[in-house]
C-alpha cells in the first residue's frame, strides 16, 4: 500500500544527516529541530501556531482538553473514520453525536449537521477523510450561529487547500478553532515513528496547547494546567523537517497516480472512482473506489492472489463498534456509512508508484470485472 523505503532512498543523504545531527547534539527531547520544525510547519500551513506532539490521537485529545468541555457535553462528528476521532471524546467523558457522511466524498454530510445540534452540543469535529476537505464553510456557519468550537481532524489531508468562492485558499486544519494532524509513517507527511501536531490562529489557545502537551508547564517545573506527556522527539522532528520540504512534490506524485487510476478505471461501469469536491484540492492519502455490494471482498481476494495489496477503510463504522455500544446507535441509523463499509476498497497509493505498477494494478482490476 505504501513504499516508505523507496521514498527514503530518494532523500537518504538528507535524512541521514538530519539524524546524525540530532545524535551529535544529544538533545533527543525538545531539541532545536523540534522548535524549528514547528516554525516551518506553521509557515507552510499559514497558521500562527503549530504545536508538535507525540501522535495524532494525542493531538485530538489535547485539542478537546484545551476547550474546557465538561463531562456530558456533546461533540458532533462522523462514524466513518478511524477510531481516534471518537475514542478521545469518550476518554475525556464527553458524548459523541454522530452524523452520517456523503456517499460521494466520504466526508460529513453538512446537510444533516444542524439537526444534531442541541443545548448540550459544544463542539464539532469534522474529519477531512482520505485527502480532501469537508465543506468547512457550512460547518463554520453552523458553529458560529450556535457558538460551537470546531476541531478539524486533519490526519489524512495535511497540505490540502480549501477553496473559497472568492478565489482565496486556506490549508485544511487552519479554518476551525484548532486543527490536528498525524505524522504516522504512512501519512502524506510521515515520520519514522509516531508524531502529531496541532494548529491554531488563536494566541491564547496556542499558549495553552503548548503547555498541555508538556505536562501543563508554562515554564520549567511550574504547572498551570493538568496536561499530558506528548512530545514529538527531536529525531522525528529532524526527519519531518526534511520531508516537509518535499510535501508538495509528494502531493503532485499522488495526484498523478490518481489521474492514471481515474483514466484506467473510468470505463468500468461497476466502479465509482473518487469524487473531487469543488471546494477542495485532493492530496490522495488514499485512493478509494466504490464497487457494488457483494463484490468488494471478492475483488480484494482476487487482487491479493495477484500480489496487489488493497485495504478496506473502514469495514465497520464506529457507531456499530462494540466499544461504542453505549451511544445507543443501531444498524440502519447511518445508512451511507454502513453501505460504504461494504463497498469501499483502497488501492495502493504512494509517491513511488510508477507507470508499470499502475498498469499492472489497474489491469488486474479490469480483469476481475471483464
Amino acid at each position: 500500500m505504501v513504499d516508505l523505503h523507496g521514498q527514503y532512498l530518494k532523500i537518504k543523504d538528507e535524512v541521514n544527516q538530519a539524524i546524525q545531527r540530532v545524535i551529535d547534539s544529544s538533545a533527543f527531547i525538545r531539541g532545536g529541530d523540534v522548535h524549528q520544525f514547528q516554525e516551518e510547519l506553521a509557515a507552510y500551513m499559514g497558521s500562527k501556531h503549530a504545536v508538535a506532539c507525540g501522535n495524532g490521537t494525542d493531538a485530538l485529545q489535547v485539542a478537546i482538553m484545551a476547550l474546557g468541555l465538561q463531562p456530558g457535553d456533546e461533540v458532533i462528528t462522523t462514524p466513518f473514520t478511524f477510531i481516534s476521532t471518537i475514542e478521545v471524546i469518550k476518554l475525556i467523558g464527553l458524548k459523541s453525536v454522530l452524523v452520517d457522511v456523503e456517499q460521494e466524498t466520504f466526508n460529513l454530510d453538512t446537510d444533516l449537521l444542524e439537526v444534531a445540534v442541541n443545548h448540550r452540543t459544544k463542539a464539532i469535529v469534522p474529519v477531512h477523510l482520505f485527502g480532501q476537505c469537508v465543506n468547512m464553510e457550512a460547518i463554520m456557519d453552523v458553529a458560529t450561529r450556535h457558538s460551537l468550537f470546531v476541531i478539524e481532524d486533519n490526519a489524512q489531508a495535511i497540505g490540502a487547500d480549501y477553496l473559497f468562492p472568492g478565489g482565496s485558499t486556506q490549508k485544511a486544519g487552519t479554518i476551525g478553532h484548532i486543527g490536528t494532524t498525524s505524522f504516522f509513517p504512512s501519512k502524506n507527511l510521515g515520520a519514522f515513528g509516531d508524531g502529531g501536531a496541532l494548529f491554531t490562529n488563536d494566541d491564547s489557545l496556542g499558549e495553552l496547547l503548548r503547555a498541555l502537551v508538556n505536562h501543563g508547564m508554562s515554564r520549567r517545573y511550574y504547572y498551570d494546567y493538568v496536561g499530558v506527556n506528548s512530545r514529538l522527539d527531536t529525531m522525528q522532528a529532524a526527519i519531518l523537517r526534511v520531508k516537509l520540504r518535499y510535501l508538495d512534490e509528494y502531493h503532485r506524485l499522488r495526484q498523478k497516480a490518481a489521474a492514471f487510476y481515474d483514466t484506467a478505471l473510468s470505463t468500468i461501469t461497476d466502479i465509482q472512482v473518487p469524487v473531487r469536491s469543488p471546494f477542495s484540492t485532493h492530496i490522495f492519502h488514499q485512493y478509494t473506489i466504490q464497487v457494488p455490494p457483494g463484490t468488494r471482498d471478492e475483488l480484494k481476494q482476487w487482487l491479493q492472489e495477484k500480489q496487489v495489496p488493497a485495504m478496506i477503510y473502514y469495514p465497520v463504522p464506529l457507531h456499530l463498534q462494540r466499544a461504542f455500544s453505549d451511544l445507543g446507535y443501531r444498524k440502519g441509523d447511518m445508512p451511507v456509512s454502513e453501505k460504504l463499509s461494504e463497498t469501499v476498497l483502497s488501492l495502493p497509493m504512494h509517491t513511488e508508484l510508477d507507470e508499470e505498477q499502475l498498469e499492472y494494478i489497474t489491469g488486474q482490476v479490469q480483469a476481475f470485472f471483464n
